[in-house]
């Protein structure tokens, strides 16, 4: 009944958005094909181009027609086509996306284990120097803008000691799949993952110091203590495993702030990702390809905060059978 309940939530939230991102550009006021190719160009054409685009994107039609048109076209997977670089959308999303995900699975992995360990780590030694040195640096290296991080590794790692390329994602006139290719895309990776997921350990290791420090405080621990149990058994047997569910509810909400990082991260970096693909977009006022990219950054969000919701029988199973305790 869980499973259920959480899938129907999941789906009514995923139509709203659908229906948000059809509404939003044909609300907009002004005259839709301005929007799309902006007034100057509408300005030198003739009346039988402008309807011939009318009709291209289905706009001479009455708006609900139009609506189920666009929720039938999405679940066949055809969002339309690029207007800058006259490809498919998704097929343009699927050549930026393998690189978006590898950026920021790399960074919510850094900032994830760091953050967490760091975080039970100084809970562990709340109140001792060792807590108070590692929140210090750590929420000090988190207030840094990831713009002004991103350069500072530059400078560091590319200008100064010269060990990691400064650009792009993977070494250019390499084989693909070559070793030396592999090596390449590691290294550009190093600096853009450190850059946004420094930034993100922070926010982490709050979480996890905070809910490592309530579980210790816990009747269970102290009864654990009672029977004679090594401070480091009650800790990740007890305390730190009931610290999980507000961890991973952080992990996965995360996911959503970090796309708003990609984006700057990648644009320091030349990163051929999504959010350099945002930036051509809007330039370009391509609102297929933003329609397309909005789409598919709510759905990473949407499934992301799902499979949070999935897991936490298997971290809390108390969760699945509606008890609050």
């Amino acid at each position: 009944m869980y499973y259920l309940r959480t899938a129907l939530q999941y789906t009514v939230t995923l139509l709203v958005v659908l229906t948000a991102n059809f509404l939003l550009p044909r609300l907009a006021p002004g005259n839709p094909i301005n929007a799309l190719l902006g007034s100057d160009v509408v300005e030198n054409m003739t009346k039988d181009q402008i309807e011939r685009i009318m009709e291209e994107f289905d706009l001479h039609l009455p708006l609900w027609q139009q609506y189920v048109h666009y929720l039938t076209s999405f679940i066949h997977g055809d969002l339309g086509n690029s207007i800058v670089l006259g490809m498919p959308v998704s097929q343009v999303l699927m050549q930026r996306l393998p690189w978006t995900l590898l950026l920021m699975g790399g960074a919510l992995l850094f900032s994830t284990v760091v953050g967490s360990l760091l975080g039970a780590y100084s809970a562990w030694r709340r109140g001792r120097a060792a807590d108070l040195a590692t929140i210090s640096g750590v929420l000090f290296v988190g207030s840094l803008p990831p713009f002004w991080l991103a350069m500072m590794l530059i400078i560091l790692f590319s200008t100064t000691l010269q060990w990691l390329p400064s650009y792009g994602a993977y070494p250019i006139g390499t084989p693909s799949g070559s070793w030396a290719w592999y090596v390449g895309v590691a290294k550009r990776l190093v600096m853009p993952t450190l850059a946004l997921g420094l930034v993100m350990a922070a926010n982490v290791l709050l979480i996890a110091r905070s809910a490592t420090m309530m579980a210790l405080d816990q009747d269970y621990v102290t009864f654990a203590r009672a029977k004679g149990l090594s401070e480091q058994r009650i800790f990740f047997r007890h305390a730190f495993r009931n610290a999980l569910l507000p961890l991973v509810t952080n992990v996965m909400m995360s996911i959503g702030s970090l796309v708003g990082g990609a984006l700057v991260i990648e644009t320091v970096f030349s990163y051929p990702g999504l959010g350099s693909l945002i930036v051509m977009a809007v330039n370009a006022r391509d609102y297929n390809l933003l329609q397309g990219i909005f789409i598919l950054v709510s759905l990473s969000v949407i499934l992301a905060n799902l499979a949070a919701d999935l897991m936490y029988p298997l971290v809390d199973p108390r969760t699945a059978e509606g008890d609050p305790a």
